[in-house]
């Protein structure tokens, strides 16, 4: 009834209009209402004048048609009252959230989405001001009443699920063919989509409620955990996992790559375990498979215990050091983000490590460090000036302006720096006095650069190219770690093929576990007589 007395006031009440007209405008006064914070970050971070500024802004609005043209079509589909509802609820909710954007300079991310839901009653009184109630009746009221009285014809259900199925196809199209601007997207994600509305807090929203949910939910406990008995404490089992980060095999020397990419590794005795296939082209997806007993068939829910938190159930001293993000809920006693503060080289993963594992009283020891490792699309930030070898380096992340020598040198680099730092970690290992120790290095997937058009990572599994999901497995064992497993370099390599699936089941061997769950086939470190030997 308020909508209708507003809109009664309104020159031309009640307006009338065809289907399409209605959903394009709509979009249209989205975008003109509440899309000016976006598009003046966007502006401020792209050269606007030239072609791929004007391409970046260009799929960015084109994105926001899309989506609000999806949302609307398929709402519509119930009803056209139940489509005018969404635009409504969008309208207040979107007047609010402009309200705070330009209040308090705020993006609407998972982090402040978390704050909103968990902001208390005499809180929320603390943030209002009369002033909301202006953007929310000239942004959000008055909007939604002309919405609420628009008389929508000449439409059918027919008529709107085609709508759907070419906007689906036209976006699909549209994001393939502005492949180019994938990386400015990636490299400015956060802002973007903190300030893309109603998107940024519907979509944190509903980030934030899953990462709870995530947190919260009880992961069913693994079969009991038994280790070779009679192992003497006095020499520590050390195993170090390092998830890489977009490191592709194409681009290490170890794997036939032109350029010397790992002159440390090559000289320091690693195993090169070849023809790896990531499980995924994402992250969290990818470490997902590495930690679970099932690997590659991993659920998207982490609802099995997975391998830290099973280890530390068994009393396994566990660290877990990061300088990434996209881990499962962990449940450790030693978890720390080295680049919280401020941006950490992947060396910074090292610090005080070696002192920790030779004070440690633990007989076994299990160690991920998470590197930052090629991340695009700046890789040029992330190695330290020592290590960038290859010049010239694009230092873009608008690539498509960058020559395509200029962004493999970058990405060399990120190699070339990876090398060192695993390198490091071997020495570091080495230097840990009474221990058997062992590092395993998989990355958690590629990266395109260029490719078919390709940037970055990220593409479904049915169509991502080789080189996103062909990565780099890398073993080194200490002499002590070698002699006690009695296996050699050639038998684990006889074991092909490679993959997240050995991941599980290698750490648990080389602790000398057993489990229901224990798949020795998978075990990198399994032999006829590992059963009978014990570290010493």
């Amino acid at each position: 009834m308020l909508l209708k007395r507003i809109a009664r006031n309104i020159p031309g009440f009640p307006f009338s209009c065809g289907y399409p007209t209605f959903v394009f405008g709509f979009t249209l006064a989205n975008m003109l209402l509440f899309g000016w914070p976006l598009f003046s970050f966007a502006a401020s971070t792209t050269r606007a004048i030239s072609w791929p500024g004007m391409l970046d802004l260009l799929i960015l609005s084109g994105l926001q048609v899309v989506l609000m043209v999806m949302l609307l079509t398929s709402a519509s589909l119930l009803s056209l009252r139940a489509m005018k509802l969404v635009c409504i609820a969008l309208l207040i909710g979107n007047a609010i959230a402009l309200y705070f954007i330009e209040t308090y300079n705020v993006l609407l991310d998972k982090t402040m989405m978390g704050n909103v839901v968990d902001t208390d009653r005499q809180q929320t009184f603390d943030l209002f001001h009369p002033k909301i109630i202006v953007y929310l009746f000239l942004l959000g009221l008055l909007p939604a009443s002309i919405v609420a009285t628009t008389s929508i014809t000449g439409s059918t259900r027919l008529r709107r699920l085609r709508l759907l199925i070419a906007t689906v196809v036209f976006g699909a199209a549209m994001v393939y063919a502005g492949s180019s601007t994938w990386p400015w997207f990636d490299e400015h994600a956060k802002r973007l989509g903190g300030l893309m509305l109603p998107w940024s807090y519907l979509a944190n929203t509903t980030r934030y409620l899953e990462a709870v949910a995530d947190a919260n939910r009880k992961q069913v406990p693994l079969p009991p955990l038994h280790f070779i008995p009679n192992a003497h404490p006095e020499r520590k089992i050390i195993v170090v996992l390092v998830i890489g980060e977009s490191a592709r095999a194409s681009n290490f020397s170890l794997y036939g790559y032109g350029r010397n990419t790992n002159p440390e590794l090559a000289k320091a005795g690693v195993i090169v375990l070849p023809d790896v296939h990531a499980c995924a082209t994402y992250t969290t997806a990818a470490i997902r498979c590495m930690l679970s007993h099932v690997g590659g068939d991993a659920p998207a829910n982490v609802s099995q215990e997975i391998l830290p938190n099973y280890l530390q159930r068994h009393g396994v001293e566990v660290i877990w050091r990061s300088n990434n993000w996209g881990e499962p809920p962990l449940k450790i006693a030693h978890y720390e983000r080295v680049g919280e503060i401020r941006k950490q080289y992947d060396e910074a993963l090292l610090d005080r490590l070696g002192e920790m594992l030779a004070r440690s009283t633990s007989p076994r020891i299990f160690v991920v460090l998470h590197a930052r490792g090629s991340h695009g699309p700046r890789y040029d930030r992330d190695v330290p000036e020592a290590f960038a070898r290859f010049q010239p380096v694009c230092a873009s992340v608008d690539v498509s302006t960058c020559t395509h020598a200029s962004l493999v040198n970058a990405y060399d680099n990120t190699i070339v720096y990876t090398d060192h730092f695993l390198a490091d970690t071997i020495k570091l290992l080495e230097a840990v006095p009474d221990s058997a120790s062992t590092m395993i290095y998989i990355s958690d997937h590629g990266e395109s650069l260029g490719e078919r058009g390709f940037y970055l990572h990220g593409a479904p599994n049915s169509v991502a190219p080789d080189v996103q999901r062909d990565v780099p497995f890398l073993v080194w064992m200490s002499p002590a770690f070698s002699e006690a497993k009695a296996i050699s370099p050639n038998e684990i390599l006889s074991r092909a093929p490679f993959g997240d699936d050995n991941v599980f089941h290698s750490v648990l061997g080389a602790f000398g576990g057993s489990s229901t769950v224990y798949k020795p086939s998978l075990d990198l470190f399994s032999h006829s007589e590992t059963s009978a030997r014990h570290l010493h």
